[in-house]
């Protein structure tokens, strides 16, 4: 009997782990565990080789040729061009075949060149050194050449080359501090822990002698998860297990800090790392332009082959009789006329197809190409999303895109560092309704940050400075930072003070760095963590001294966390902070700050204490190492030991901290609001933070009802029973009608803001297998996000941000979605978009890399969207239709000239017209209008963004819109054609006696044709330059000079001359001048007139603009008042916004208080009644009910 795998199963058991059933071993520098352990199985695992390239060496050509006509109309144009290429054909082989490769060859070199870069990037990344501990030696070994198991030593600011479990540390107590920005966003310091029997190994030596396993999960992409154990073999039968968790786990990609050195083993590598799973495959993106350009392809294609089959059966009806045989002139040889009719029908129906090809533009595809091109440098080039700060502009990565920013409807975006700054800010604090400013009074003196507070002397009593004390003190000790040298951080020196090097604070959470720093400001400094002991400078500068006991970390769940210390007096105080609702409901003072720090969107958290006697102590001792030392269901007995603990508090008082906004993001997340698009927040923070900057950017407003679907509410209720719920809630107001037509900021019903979080979300995406009724979930939770307004997803895994977006592109409507973040924690979510951007942050440029656009600051996507995106639309809309059209316009008059030629396959226009009708004829005036039209004034564009609601969900690219313009074509074609057939109805002779022939016919319908729809773009111009004039105007009179040149010389290459005189000939007759104006006149006016009567009895938003535009001669954006340019809404109004910014304080009362030596603290009492009216002044806003208020 296999006893090892007997203790194996009870090992197991006993640590509980009884749901293993995907597991991996991992032997720690692969030795082989001591005799009569576990049976020594070696597991093959992959190199730790990166690879984000999509192409090889080998594989780029027919790949990419693959991808490339995968496209309809690549495939297309290639068989076209094979036909050509196979049987005789009216026209030669070029004319398609060099378009084509054209298209080919620029796109496979600019994918080329992109996947050359990923190339260089993995190679930097797959041949960094990195240092392996092998014999007791340390060896250099390239990153891609690291394996499962190797022991890795990690000097600090170096990166982790892969998932690590950690060992041991150069700090004492095994411990390590580490940044995750790349991963989370979060570019505060983590501490991370070594098993505890391991932490001794602090040596290479050491290291060699440890012999010890690790079983794990297997890879999965959750960076918050990690489930393991170690098996520690100490010269011992039974080897000591140890649970692992994720504060063991060191996750590729962050990065070393404040420790010297680590010692650590690779679990996971290359691919298997969490960040690469969360890595999101880059696939090729298509805008919803080119699907419309698609679908009307295949229209088009089939009134091509209708064409076809139409000509080639009139062909052969109009060939039955014997009369009407194949014409002499064909030059058909007996062997090709004896062919069976079958074969000749379809080489027949070919040869239509190649002479009606033309009704498929070729060219607008090239025309695309180069608009999306050259149309990038325009927002390269633009001035105003330049940062002078970071000496950045605007990138373009993907051109393919510029439409589709003119189409976005939901909008994700990261919050640390996209909206915010990332950089806490202590602002003030409250103790005993007394709130202080840190440098309003410093010194006796009114600082600057005090301008608009009243000054009231005041002077607490003696219990009033020790409560005021103690709250300073629990704020100087409950905490998890660590002081720290100078350093150089991205070039700048840290820590410097007037040429000496200081200490600075990092930790954890940017929060309590904020803290301890404005307490700091606040005249009580924490200078250091030594043996133990907490040491911190008073306002009298004396040092006390307090022994740190135990640390009851924060989890998300609690929301606050404790420390318990030991003062020099011998006395335990346990301190605690966290959110208002998990220290107790609190007093009527208490109340009334918190409120109006959340309107002002400010992070607040509350601070009480407790003091332990000895005997509570000890219990408190007791409950903990227990709950500490479970190897079962550790977490639970932890949470309930510190609940135990965490009780009978007394309330000190509360902190606001701000995460200042970046500058403008409240505006332009109104913007949004108000151009019909949803934001949602998608952050790896916690959620307190996370809604308390959706406050202040005014993605929550005061009037929002937030609903939340959190892992606190699921867990006291079903997920079942809470979403219908909220489901409930969020459609009994709305009748059952979404909010998808409706603002954001409308005022005519309820405004719900939904919070929802990692886990929970994670239960709502996973497919139920018990009961099919429950398996729903998704579709209810759609449901809820479409009826509210803005939606706030906190602690998501970067893999979870790129389902949430996927999810809402799948739902019914397919909307496009657009994402934006700065870190590489972001980059799932920017690749899954249909639009991605990248913000150029501090948090390196993995998102702005991976990204279709990149921009310095979050305030630029307001003009990239509402003025780049709705020009690119409106224009490539406009070239889309307008190349359909001309299309028909051109190819029509050669269908219906089949009818009057025997169906001879016999062309109306010369070959040179042919060919150079899309290339250069009418070619340069719709690239450039495609490139700098303006419809509306760009200032209107960016004060008005419900503007950007008239093109949203493709609206100029409708059904209706097309087949108007496909009609437009065919009437136009049937006048050039009848017009001038029935105008020469009888034999015309010019002046010198001679007829018009068949060519002088063509030549006059070309000639009525380039100018009719040359001048049909012009009408539909309306921002004119003289770039403009000269290229409309030129490209006619190219049109005449070529013709002139092209019939008036012999050219010798030509084994013809047909078109010799001809184009003089037909100018030299007077009604020829007369037709072609009269025709050109005809064509245009059906399009006039409509255009005439819609702007006159039904016009839109824009036409109404850009007649008022006219009216106020160009200076509209200054002088007139948008909304009165709208069609008439029948909406209440909206309620006045109450929300104060931070840049317009509130009218402050503020005392300042004399204590011995140093005053370098203020308090004053806010004057505070929500019930009082309120009045706007220029200082801000001013609250004048009354309110509690100290004497003076």
């Amino acid at each position: 009997m296999d006893f090892s795998t007997i203790r194996n199963l009870i090992s197991r058991y006993c640590t509980g782990e009884d749901n293993w059933v995907d597991n991996r071993t991992v032997y720690i520098a692969h030795k082989e565990p001591p005799p009569g352990a576990e049976a020594y199985i070696p597991q093959r695992y992959p190199d730790n080789r990166i690879v984000s390239s999509k192409y090889t060496f080998w594989n780029f050509i027919p790949k990419n040729l693959f991808e490339q006509f995968r496209r309809i109309a690549n495939f297309y144009f290639l068989i076209i061009f094979l036909v050509q290429l196979i049987i005789d054909t009216p026209t030669s082989p070029i004319t398609s075949g060099l378009p084509l490769f054209f298209v080919i060859t620029v796109t496979a070199i600019k994918q080329g060149y992109e996947d050359w870069l990923r190339h260089k990037a993995d190679n930097s990344i797959n041949q960094c050194p990195v240092l392996v501990v092998q014999h007791g030696k340390v060896i250099r070994k390239q990153s891609r050449n690291l394996r499962v198991g190797d022991v890795v030593l990690v000097k600090e600011d170096e990166t982790f080359p892969c998932d690590l479990v950690l060992l041991s540390s150069s700090r004492e107590d095994g411990t390590c501090f580490v940044t995750t920005a790349s991963l989370d966003g979060e570019s505060s310091h983590k501490t991370y822990y070594a098993v505890q029997d391991t932490k001794a190994f602090s040596t290479e030596e050491d290291m060699d002698t440890l012999q010890a396993t690790i079983e794990c999960e297997q890879p999965q992409p959750d960076l918050y998860k990690f489930v393991g154990r170690i098996n520690i073999y100490l010269n011992r039968d039974e080897p000591i297990a140890r649970p692992l968790g994720s504060e063991n786990l060191l996750l590729r990609g962050a990065t070393l800090k404040n420790t010297e050195h680590i010692y650590a083993v690779a679990i996971y590598t290359g691919m298997e790392t969490k960040m690469a799973l969360n890595y999101q495959s880059k696939s090729q993106k298509r805008s919803a332009v080119e699907k419309s350009m698609n679908a009307y392809l295949i229209v088009y294609l089939c009134i091509l082959i209708s064409k076809a089959l139409i000509n080639t059966a009139l062909k052969y009806a109009w060939q039955a009789n014997p009369d009407r045989d194949e014409p002499w002139y064909n030059h058909k040889t007996d062997g090709e006329r004896q062919r069976h009719v079958l074969i000749r029908a379809f080489t027949d129906f070919l040869a239509f197809m190649v002479l009606f090809n033309y009704i498929i533009p070729v060219s607008m595809y090239v025309t695309v190409e180069m608009q999306k091109f050259l149309g990038s440098y325009f927002i390269m080039w633009d001035d105003d999303m330049f940062d002078e700060e970071l000496g950045e502009r605007a990138q373009v990565n993907t051109s393919d895109l510029n439409e589709e920013l003119g189409q976005v409807e939901y909008v994700f975006t990261d919050k640390t560092g996209t909206l915010t700054e990332n950089n806490m800010e202590f602002i003030e604090c409250c103790v005993d309704g007394h709130v202080y400013v840190p440098h309003a009074v410093c010194n006796g003196q009114v600082m600057p940050g005090a301008v608009g507070m009243d000054m009231i002397d005041s002077s607490p009593g003696p219990e009033g400075k020790e409560s005021e004390e103690l709250f300073f003190r629990a704020l100087c000790l409950c905490h998890t930072v660590q002081v720290k040298e100078a350093e150089t951080v991205d070039g700048i020196k840290q820590g410097l003070h007037q040429g000496k090097a200081t200490s600075f604070y990092i930790s954890s959470s940017p929060d309590e760095v904020a803290l301890v720093e404005g307490m700091k400001r606040l005249g009580f400094t924490y200078l250091r963590l030594k043996d133990n002991h907490m040491e911190i400078l008073n306002r009298e500068d004396e040092i006390e001294r307090f022994q740190l006991l135990d640390v009851l970390t924060f989890d998300s769940v609690r929301r606050r966390m404790s420390v318990i210390v030991r003062s020099s007096t011998g006395e335990n105080y346990l301190f605690c902070k966290g959110a208002d609702s998990s220290i107790f409901p609190g007093s009527f003072w208490q109340e009334i700050i918190i409120i109006r720090l959340v309107v002002e969107g400010l992070r607040t958290l509350c601070v009480a204490y407790r003091k332990l006697s000895p005997a509570q102590y000890e219990e408190a001792c007791h409950l903990l190492n227990g709950a500490k030392l479970a190897l079962q269901d550790r977490d639970k007995k932890l949470a309930e030991a510190y609940d135990l603990v965490e009780k009978d508090l007394i309330l000190l008082g509360a902190t606001a901290v701000e995460d200042r906004l970046q500058d403008k993001a409240a505006d332009t997340i109104e913007s949004l609001h108000k151009a019909g698009m949803k934001v949602w927040v998608l952050t790896g923070d916690k959620m307190e933070t996370a809604a308390a900057t959706c406050y202040a950017s005014k993605l929550f407003r005061r009037s929002t009802l937030i609903l939340e679907l959190t892992t606190k509410r699921t867990e006291e209720q079903s997920l079942h029973d809470v979403l219908f719920d909220l489901s409930r809630t969020v459609l009994r107001q709305q009748g059952g009608m979404t909010r998808d037509s409706l603002s954001g900021l409308s005022g005519d019903c309820q405004d719900y803001g939904l919070i929802i979080d990692g886990a929970t979300l994670s239960a709502v995406l996973k497919p139920s297998q018990d009961d099919s009724s429950s398996g729903n979930y998704k579709e209810i939770f759609l449901e809820i996000c479409r009826n509210c307004s803005a939606v706030l997803c906190c602690r998501m895994a970067p893999l979870q941000k790129a389902q949430i977006v996927k999810m809402i592109k799948a739902s019914k409507e397919h909307p496009i979605t657009l994402a934006i973040g700065d870190g590489a924690n972001d980059v799932s979510m920017i690749l899954e978009a249909h639009v991605g951007i990248g913000i150029m942050g501090k948090e390196g440029r993995q998102a702005a890399r991976n990204s279709d656009y990149a921009i310095p600051k979050f305030k630029h996507l307001k003009k990239m969207l509402l003025v780049h995106g709705h020009y690119y639309y409106i224009r490539i809309s406009e070239l889309v239709q307008y190349f359909f059209y001309k299309n028909v316009c051109f190819i029509f008059p050669q269908f219906l000239y089949q009818f009057f030629c025997g169906f001879s396959q016999q062309p109306l226009y010369d070959t040179a017209y042919l060919t150079l009708y899309n290339i250069s004829f009418t070619s340069l005036p719709i690239l450039l209008y495609s490139l700098i039209e303006q419809h509306i004034n760009m200032d209107i564009l960016k004060k008005d963004p419900s503007l950007y609601r008239d093109i949203a969900k493709n609206s100029l690219l409708r059904w209706p819109i097309f087949i108007y313009w496909t009609f437009l074509g065919l009437f136009d074609a049937v006048v050039f054609f009848f017009g001038a057939y029935f105008l020469f109805d009888n034999t015309t002779f010019t002046s010198n006696g001679q007829m018009f022939g068949n060519w002088t016919f063509g030549t006059l319908v070309f000639t009525v044709l380039v100018f009719t729809v040359t001048l049909k773009l012009a009408l539909d111009t309306h921002y004119w330059t003289w770039i403009n004039h000269f290229v409309i105007w030129g490209s006619l009179l190219f049109y005449v000079i070529f013709s002139l040149l092209w019939g008036g010389i012999i050219w010798p290459f030509l084994n013809y001359q047909r078109m010799y005189y001809v184009f003089m000939q037909m100018l030299s007759s007077g009604p020829a001048w007369l037709s072609i104006i009269l025709l050109i006149t005809v064509s245009l006016l059906p399009d006039v007139v409509k255009k005439v009567l819609c702007r006159a009895l039904w016009p839109t938003t824009t036409e109404r603009i850009q007649n008022a535009d006219k009216l106020y001669k160009g200076q509209l954006s200054e002088f007139t008042p948008m909304a009165s340019l709208h069609a008439p809404r029948n909406k209440r109004a909206e309620p006045h916004n109450l929300n104060p910014r931070r840049s317009e304080p509130f009218t402050k009362k503020l005392m300042f208080t004399q204590w011995r030596r140093k005053p370098n603290y203020c308090t004053f009492t806010p004057l505070i009644r929500f019930a009082g009216s309120s009045r706007l002044s220029r200082a801000g806003y001013a609250y004048n009910g009354a309110g509690p208020e100290t004497s003076v």
